[in-house]
């Protein structure tokens, strides 16, 4: 069964990944107000060393919904099949619990265009965690999880 999860969050993983340039700016008082969070790690790949991931989340979680924007980036590392870099931007919403802790927060990324929705989980004010759209953690999440650069 762990298997199984570690598949289909390396799967989520190859849909989401991806990174683009932040949001224009305005200027340096309008980047010294934005909130940025960088968050990166390497996740588990079946038929590769890892997948680096880079995940960049603008806005605050009070700042209206088209302001909390992110870009996201995965780069496989030694795939055979050498695929290119996945890029995906969109926005970020605040969702709050998870079936075991209602206090949880977790964050929707949904990306512009085609995609699938992710979900991260705040393990604490430097990690995110992957978890399934039921926003239930994989028996290996310490393996999905992602540091605050």
């Amino acid at each position: 069964m762990q298997l199984r999860s570690l598949l289909a969050s390396s799967a989520m993983l190859a849909l989401l990944a991806g990174c683009a340039a932040g949001p224009m700016e305005q200027g340096e008082e309008s980047e010294a107000a934005s909130s940025e969070e960088n968050y990166q790690g390497s996740l588990p790949c079946r038929n590769c060393d890892g997948i680096d991931l880079d995940v960049v989340m603008e806005g605050e979680e009070q700042s209206a919904a088209e302001e909390r924007t992110f870009t996201l980036n995965a780069e496989y590392r030694n795939h055979p099949q050498n695929p290119p870099d996945e890029n995906y931007e969109g926005n970020w919403e605040v969702l709050s619990g998870t079936p075991s802790d209602p206090d949880a927060t977790v964050y929707e990324l949904t990306p512009d265009g085609d995609g699938q929705i992710y979900y991260f989980l705040r393990v604490d004010d430097s990690t995110l965690e992957l978890i399934d759209p039921e926003r239930r953690r994989f028996e290996n999440g310490e393996t999905l999880q992602l540091t605050r650069q």
